[in-house]
């Protein structure tokens, strides 16, 4: 029946007691014991690849979104806010990002963000899924706004972790934009304290690595964000979380940036962190003048951001009390034996 259809793609029919005009909703699980519904406009793509189910839906409040495995990976009305806050504290952490590694980003509004950089002359961008890719240029063309016909970028589809073990290349900032740590999910050994701890030897010294750390709010920071700052201590020293309204996501979102590896195969220790001495508190302050920077080293300045700029650098920096408090004492690290996944 048309119901049992709707029903596995994630969408359902409006409850009787709701208003004939409010249509179908789209329901997305955002914890075992909360839900979002959202009214459905449309569903322009749904189909699987090799990896995942993928799906192309329009929503009344959040517009066009790309969803994964019945998760919104980014929709119209806030990706700016997830991708910004992704690329530029790092990017503008690096004093010179001349080479840039993107793990995923299959939506390539990554990329999009890297190739604002003037100073970027490479940018490897690495997704495992073909089909994504091809789907969001089609689907969803303003996301990379045109970034593959850049010369600087180079788009490959394959494993991220194995692309980096086969290719000796070392980057200045190594970005991962990869799906969350799922248990049927095939990029959760991307969290884990092996892989960090190879990523420092493919960052040249002064090197910067982000990663999205998944939710972030009161209710869920637990679930993976705490685990992966707590791993990615294992590979380095300085490692800051921040945190953003995201809310086609249902939550607060994180991320993690690290930076000052711990150790680099035939680097020395004193190499690895000189060009980067900055420590935590600097770093959530500004650790640079943040607007002239913005206006120094992104095409097109100020205007070229619609979400990032100095203020809101100290605001997603600015964490509280008890995710601090969670932050400090969390004592689980992720590995491949022992992994940690979210909902």
């Amino acid at each position: 029946m048309a119901e049992d259809a709707l029903a596995k793609s994630g969408t359902t029919m409006a409850p009787d007691h709701v208003t004939e005009t409010t249509g179908f909703w789209f329901l997305e699980d955002v914890t075992p014991d909360l839900r979002m519904s959202m009214r459905l406009k449309g569903m322009t793509f749904e189909g699987k690849s090799e990896f995942q189910r993928i799906q192309v839906v329009e929503t009344a409040e959040f517009g066009k979104t790309l969803v994964l495995d019945g998760k919104s990976q980014s929709a119209r009305f806030d990706e700016f806010v997830y991708h910004e806050c992704l690329v530029h504290p790092s990017m503008l952490l690096h004093g010179n990002p001349k080479k840039v590694f993107v793990g995923g980003g299959g939506e390539l509004a990554t990329t999009r963000e890297v190739m604002k950089h003037t100073s970027v002359e490479r940018c490897v961008m690495v997704d495992l899924d073909p089909v994504v890719v091809d789907v969001c240029k089609e689907q969803l063309p303003e996301w990379g706004d045109g970034c593959t016909e850049d010369e600087r970028l180079e788009v490959v589809c394959t494993d991220a972790y194995a692309w980096l073990r086969e290719h000796e290349e070392k980057f200045d900032v190594i970005i991962m934009d990869i799906a969350d740590p799922i248990e049927a999910g095939p990029g959760y050994v991307l969290y884990t304290e092996e892989f960090y701890n190879f990523a420092v030897t493919r960052l040249n010294p002064g090197g910067v690595l982000v990663t999205q750390s998944g939710p972030g709010d009161l209710h869920n920071h637990t679930e993976c964000c705490t685990v992966i700052h707590q791993t990615l201590r294992t590979a380095f020293d300085r490692v800051c979380p921040y945190f953003a309204s995201v809310p086609s996501f249902g939550s607060n979102w994180a991320w993690n940036v690290a930076w000052a590896p711990k150790k680099v195969e035939g680097d020395a220790a004193g190499d690895v962190t000189a060009s980067l001495a900055v420590d935590e508190a600097a770093m959530k302050a500004g650790a640079t003048d943040i607007d002239a920077a913005i206006e120094s080293r992104i095409a097109g300045g100020a205007a070229a951001l619609k979400f990032y700029d100095a203020e809101a650098h100290r605001g997603i920096f600015g964490i509280p009390k008890p995710i601090r408090q969670a932050i400090e004492g969390e004592t689980r690290i992720m590995t491949v034996e022992n992994p940690v996944f979210m909902y």
